[in-house]
Order: C-alpha cells, then sequence, then structure tokens
C-alpha cells in the first residue's frame, strides 16, 4: 500500500511515518507539495480542516497512490483566547467522504494571537519569538508552548493514529 502526505513539510512528514510504523501494510510513502486551498494562516476549525481534505484529496490524486493524507495546522479564536488547532483527513478513493481527525490544543499567549490578528503567519511570529528559525518545520509552537513535553510531530502523529485507527475501523466494516 502508497500513502501520500500532502506536505513535504519535515515534522508532518516525520508524523505521518511514525504513526504508520506499526502498521504492516504500508510499502511506501510519497511526499506531494500540494496547495491547502485554504489562506496560508488558517483561522478556524472550519478552514483548518478543509485545508487538512483538500492536502489528502489532491496528494492522493496527483500521485496516484492508495491513501492519501492531508495535516493541517490553525488557530482558533474563542472567549479564551488564541489557541492552536490541527485538523487531518485520509481518503482513498473508495469512502464517500474523507475520513477528519482533530488533535491538541494549546492557548497561545496573547501577543502571540495579537501579531495574527495582524495577518502574520503563526510561522513567521515563531520563529521571532522564539529567536529560532523554522519551527514550523520542527517543534512548532506546540513544542515551545508545552516546553517540549509535545512537539509539532507528535501532535500530528496523534492524529495519524486517529486517521489510521478510523480507517482500519471502516475497512473492516467494508469486508463484513
Amino acid at each position: 500500500m502508497i500513502v501520500s502526505i500532502g506536505t513535504t513539510n519535515p515534522a508532518k512528514v516525520r508524523a505521518v511515518k511514525l504513526a504508520f510504523a506499526e502498521i504492516d501494510l504500508i510499502q511506501e510513502f510519497i511526499e506531494a507539495d500540494v496547495s491547502s486551498g485554504v489562506s496560508s494562516q488558517p483561522f478556524s476549525d472550519e478552514e483548518t480542516m478543509k485545508g487538512a481534505i483538500n492536502r489528502a484529496e489532491a496528494s492522493r490524486k496527483e500521485t496516484g497512490a492508495d491513501i492519501g493524507i492531508g495535516l493541517e495546522g490553525g488557530v482558533v479564536e474563542t472567549s479564551f483566547g488564541f489557541f492552536l488547532c490541527n485538523w487531518g483527513a485520509l481518503t482513498d478513493g473508495s469512502l464517500s467522504q474523507p475520513i477528519v481527525a482533530g488533535g491538541a490544543r494549546i492557548q497561545l499567549p496573547l501577543e502571540i494571537g495579537a501579531e495574527l490578528v495582524k495577518g502574520r503567519e503563526l510561522s513567521d511570529v515563531m520563529d521571532e519569538f522564539s529567536h529560532r528559525t523554522e519551527t514550523g518545520k520542527n517543534e512548532g509552537a506546540m513544542g515551545i508552548f508545552t516546553n517540549g513535553a509535545v512537539d509539532r510531530t507528535e501532535m500530528f502523529a496523534h492524529v495519524v493514529k486517529l486517521l489510521a485507527g478510523r480507517y482500519q475501523y471502516e475497512k473492516s466494516r467494508q469486508s463484513l
């Protein structure tokens, strides 16, 4: 079985490979640099979810893989402040709709939210805030604000495990 990953972002690619490591069905992973079809900084659950679905579908179609995986990170504004959100989607062409799962959330400091409202992307704000480069390809805001307890790869790996488990459940139902 071939899995297409709808990104070349190293943190997301590691997450997919880590999550699928225990599944013997996977023979190959293909990274596909596809568009999310949403803004570069998704600002709602709905937009972030749509980006994940778009990436899953586009990567599978572009590569001809058996399964397409899309992962998207975003920000949600609530009455309690700004929160990271992350969504994933899996499609294989035989499902009536993509399988979608969301993951961990953590509140962002007010000064980070203030920069996002100005239209800046979280990855740029985090690089500046942390005095590091390419945090979005490494630990991400999740890793920084959890002091390394949970990084971006681990956060997305959890989402991919949810997707893979649901996929296996759906496939087992189809074989009944």
